[in-house]
This record gives structure tokens, sequence and C-alpha cells, in this order.
């Protein structure tokens, strides 16, 4: 302990140096669940701000909060052995509203830690943020945000970056950026498994973005990235991590009006589930371990993923163009189908895969184009009979990868499809199955 009390000491002493250093219990913060800390961490994030920036410290201990909102110039830092732990009572939240219109953000909502056209704020540290999502049921179809709040949300803003603590049990989504420009995101460890729309990560529509180095298991998408509006997500690089989910371990979508552009993932696990005492237990697969979904009349292109290791998935890669035609605001008219081109998916292992099979699909007249895939490796379950071509196009359905059932092929069903390349692809069953490896109809 005495070594952990000299590095943190280095640590505070070169900040100093540089920023201002604001420790929250000089403003009234108490290391006590019963007394809420939400003035006192809010009173110093101000003055920090007002006073041209610097270090917020949480010093080691457990602090109960409800709304925090982060300020231009302001470093939040945690020190190991603090922990932040959200109110279990809406009351000690403050319903906030951006002006940047989005599918999720059009009313008010509720997040534990939020900043709105912001620059220059960083999450750091080695404690945790804990948004105690368990106390928040979900009453109604969607109440993201309105009766469970969020955990982490920046919206409109610059020059972000979060490292080094631990996420965990948020009421929904554990993180939301919302049309950010230069963010990093690095060495998170995440925890989301405790209600319903437990995403992990979700970027939307933000623009010159690095993630790197999380571990995550999450109940609902791991690292997800979004356009629900018309900004697209744009050059951003994920790399590096080790994900769990019950639903899409990398997902482009499902809401995707603007679309995803120059996106490069990279050597990523996926992996199935592990508790909070890290032994395996049994719960059902992930859906997919890459979905790349467009059905809001966006675009997708020039998108590189490789280097991946998935084990335990239904449909181990989904690609969709679909046209499902949600606006952004109520009474939006998409008149148009999106596109997907560009693609290249390498270098994948896939392991302990359910019997469904992969898809690559668009629509009559709406191709998917330009799809490379080459060397990539699948073992899964098998043990299917014949299965016929599937008649409905499921035009305006959710896409998720396992919307058809067990496909005709055991490896890759294409359909609707042009320039479509494999290269080196490998599909072994555990046991017998009469579907060939690849599939195609209406591919050019």
């Amino acid at each position: 302990m005495r070594k952990i009390a000299l590095l943190l000491g280095t640590f505070l002493s070169a900040v100093s140096l540089q920023a201002k250093v604001y420790d929250v219990t000089t403003y009234g913060a108490v290391p006590d669940t019963t007394v809420l800390s939400t003035a006192a961490i809010q009173s110093a994030i101000d003055e920090c701000s007002r006073s041209g920036g610097g270090v917020v410290n949480i010093p080691a201990g457990n602090y109960k909060i409800g709304t925090l909102v982060l300020k231009s110039h302001v470093n939040l830092h945690l020190e190991l052995g603090a922990t932040l732990f959200g109110s279990t009572h809406l009351k000690d939240y403050r319903k906030l509203k951006s002006d940047y219109v989005s599918f999720r953000t059009q009313g008010e909502t509720l997040q534990l830690i939020y900043g709105d056209k912001v620059k220059d704020v960083e999450i750091s540290g080695s404690g945790t943020i804990d948004g105690r999502g368990q106390w928040f049921p979900k009453l109604t179809m969607n109440d993201e945000g309105i009766t469970r709040p969020h955990l982490l949300r920046f919206i409109q803003s610059q020059d972000i970056t979060v490292e080094g603590i631990t996420l965990r049990n948020s009421g929904c989504w554990m993180q939301h950026y919302l049309a950010c420009d230069r963010v990093k995101i690095r060495g998170l460890r995440i925890y989301n498994r405790n209600n319903h729309n437990n995403d992990a990560l979700d970027l939307d529509g933000c623009h010159e973005v690095v993630v790197s180095d999380l571990i995550s298991d999450s109940e609902d998408d791991g690292i997800t990235l979004k356009s629900t509006s018309p900004r697209l997500c744009e050059n951003i690089t994920v790399s590096n991590c080790i994900i769990s989910s019950h639903c899409n371990a990398i997902k482009l979508g499902t809401e995707t009006n603007g679309g995803f552009k120059n996106i490069n993932i990279r050597g990523i696990v996926v992996k199935p589930s592990y508790n909070q005492e890290f032994q395996l237990v049994h719960q059902p697969i992930g859906s997919s371990g890459i979905s790349l979904e467009i059905v809001d009349g966006g675009k997708m292109e020039n998108v590189i993923i490789s280097d991946i290791n998935i084990t335990g998935t239904r449909s181990p890669i989904f690609i969709r163009l679909g046209n499902r035609a949600r606006g952004y605001y109520d009474g939006q008219v998409i008149d148009h189908v999106g596109s997907i081109k560009d693609v290249h998916l390498s270098n994948i292992i896939i392991r302990e895969a359910g019997p469904y099979g992969c898809s690559i699909t668009g629509l009559p007249g709406h191709p998917v184009e330009d799809i490379t895939l080459s060397n990539i490796s699948m073992e899964q379950k098998g043990g299917q009979k014949k299965i016929p071509v599937p008649q409905d196009e499921k035009e305006k359905n959710y896409p998720e990868a396992s919307m058809w059932g067990p496909l005709p092929a055991k490896g890759f069903f294409v359909r609707h499809a042009k320039n479509v390349k494999f290269k080196d692809i490998t599909v072994k069953t555990e046991e017998p199955d009469e579907r060939p490896d690849f599939v195609e109809v209406d591919v050019k």
C-alpha cells in the first residue's frame, strides 16, 4: 500500500506541475454511500473549469452521486480504490436535453455523467464508476435514458479521453458518444449485465475515434457504431479488445440514417461470457461476432475488419442491406434504400459456432457490392438437413443474424450481391450436415 501511495503521489505531483488539482473532499464529498455527494463533486468540476481547467480528483472510497455535468478542460480522475456509485433514486438524476436531433435524444434524458458541447475532457485513473442499473427495471419499450439512466454520455463534444477506469452496471447503454470528434477510449474494463439494452460502447455519428485495449462483458451489443442522425461514423479504429456479448460483439448498426465510412477494426477476441468472479457461466451464446448493417437509408463504405478470433456465436458473420426506413425524428420519411460497398474481412478464426451459418444479403435491385472475405476458418455445430432458400426477403424487419434461422448454406448464404470475392475459406461441422458450404442467389 505504501508503494501505491507513493506512486499516486508521484502522479498527482506530476499532474500538478501542469494543472491544478481539485480534491472533491475539500468541497464536501463524503466517502459514504448513505450520503449524496453530487453537489460537492459538481462544485469541484465547476470551479476547475472556471479557473481554466485541471484535475478533479476522487480519492479512494465509495461515493454516491446523481447526475454530474462535465465541463471543458476538466480531468475527472478516480484514484485506485475510488468508486462512484449511482444513486438508486431517479429524483437524484437531472433531466438534460441537447439541441442535437437524433433518434435517441429527442426528449429529455437521464444519465449519470454527462457532457454536451464540451472540449478537452478526460475521465482517467484506476477507479470504478458503477451505475447500479439493476435498480431501474425496464418499464416501457423505449425507456433508455428516460426511466433507466445511461452511465456515460457525451454529445457534440471534442477531444474526449476515457482511459483506465472500470465501468459497471448501467441502467441501459454504458457509454454513448453522439456527434463527437477526436475521441480516445483506452484500457477500460466494462461489465454491463444487469438490465436490458446493456451495450458496452456506442459510438454514434462520431469522427476521428481511437478505441483500444477494452475488456468488456455485456448483455447486449459489445462495440457498436451507430448513426442515429444524418451524421456518419467516420475515420474510426478499434483494436486489441476482448469482447463478450449475448448479442453482437462487433456491430455497425442498427440505427443507420447516416452510415459508416473509413472504419478499421483489428485484433479482437470474441469469447463467451464470464461472471464477476471470472468463472464461466452457462448462458446463451452471442447472436453474431460481426454484424454490418444498413437499413435506414445510410451508406457503408471502406470498412476493413481483420485478425478476429470468434468463439461461441450463432451466426458469426452477418452483412445486411435492408429497408426498415426508420427516420431520426418523428414523421420523417426515408424514401430510398442505402448501400453497402467496399467491405474487407480477413484473417478470422471461428470456433464453436451454432448451426445457422453466415449471410451476406441485399435486396432485389439493391445489391451489396465489392465484398472481400479471405483467410477465414469456421467450425460450426452443423447437423442440418438441406434447407431451402428463404422466400421472405424481410425487407422491413429488424436486422439480426438469426432472422432466417438456420441458413441454406453451412458456410455463407449470399443473395442480391455484386462482386463478392471469397479466398481461402474453410468450413467444418461437428455433426454431418447436408447443406453446401456456399449458396448464391442473384449474385453477379
